[in-house]
C-alpha cells in the first residue's frame, strides 16, 4: 500500500501544481526554461505512474473491502465507461467534442474513477479510484480561474469528432472483450 500511496501523492503533486498556484508554475517554468520544466513534469510524474501500477497490483492482492458494491451496478459502470476513450482522444483531435467539454480527458478521468468505485471496493480500488475522480474534478474547477495551456494535437477537421467516437468505441470494445484482463490482470466481464 506504501507504494501506491507514494506513487498517487508524487503523480497528484506533479499535476496539481496549476491547480494550487499556477504563477508559481509559470516562474519556474521561464526560470528553468520550458523544455526542462516539462521534462522534469515528465519524469515525475512517470515515476509517480510506475509506483502507482505497481502499488496497486501489490495492494490488490491483500486488499482491504470497504464495500461491497451490488451487482445491478456494473451496467452503470459500463455505461459511464462508455465515453471515456472518445473523450480521451477528443483531447488531442480538436472538434466539437472539445470545445464542449472544454477539457475531455479530465471528463474521461471523473467518469473513470466514478465507474470503478460502482464496482471496487477495496481500500486500494478507493484510493486510486477514488484519488483520480478527486483530483480531476479540482483540475476542472480550477480551469474557471487559470488561462489554458495549449495542448499538442492534431490539426483541426471536420472529421476528428468522428474519429474520436469511432476509434474510441473500438477501444472501448476491446477492453471489455479482454484487453483489460490482459493489461489490468482483472477481466471486465465475469461469469
Amino acid at each position: 500500500m506504501t507504494e501506491l500511496i507514494a506513487g498517487l501523492l508524487i503523480f497528484f503533486a506533479v499535476h496539481s501544481i496549476a491547480i494550487v498556484n499556477d504563477a508559481w508554475r509559470n516562474r519556474m517554468a521561464a526560470r528553468l526554461g520550458e523544455w526542462t520544466w516539462k521534462g522534469l513534469y515528465a519524469l515525475f510524474s512517470l515515476i509517480g505512474f510506475l509506483l502507482i501500477v505497481r502499488g496497486y497490483g501489490l495492494a490488490r492482492l491483500d486488499a482491504s473491502v470497504l464495500y461491497q458494491p451490488p451487482l445491478w451496478l456494473l451496467p452503470l459502470a459500463m455505461a459511464l465507461l462508455l465515453p471515456v476513450f472518445p473523450l480521451l482522444l477528443a483531447a488531442y483531435l480538436p472538434g466539437h467534442i472539445r470545445s464542449v467539454t472544454r477539457h475531455p480527458m479530465l471528463l474521461a478521468t471523473q467518469l473513470w474513477g466514478a465507474a470503478h468505485l460502482l464496482t471496487n471496493g477495496t481500500l486500494a480500488d478507493v484510493l486510486l479510484f477514488g484519488g483520480f475522480l478527486l483530483w480531476a474534478t479540482a483540475d476542472r474547477l480550477s480551469l474557471h480561474r487559470r488561462s489554458p495551456r495549449p495542448v499538442p494535437s492534431a490539426p483541426a477537421s471536420r472529421f476528428n469528432d468522428a474519429i474520436s467516437v469511432a476509434v474510441g468505441l473500438l477501444l472501448y470494445v476491446a477492453f471489455v472483450l479482454g484487453l483489460h484482463a490482459r493489461l489490468i490482470g482483472m477481466p471486465v466481464l465475469t461469469g
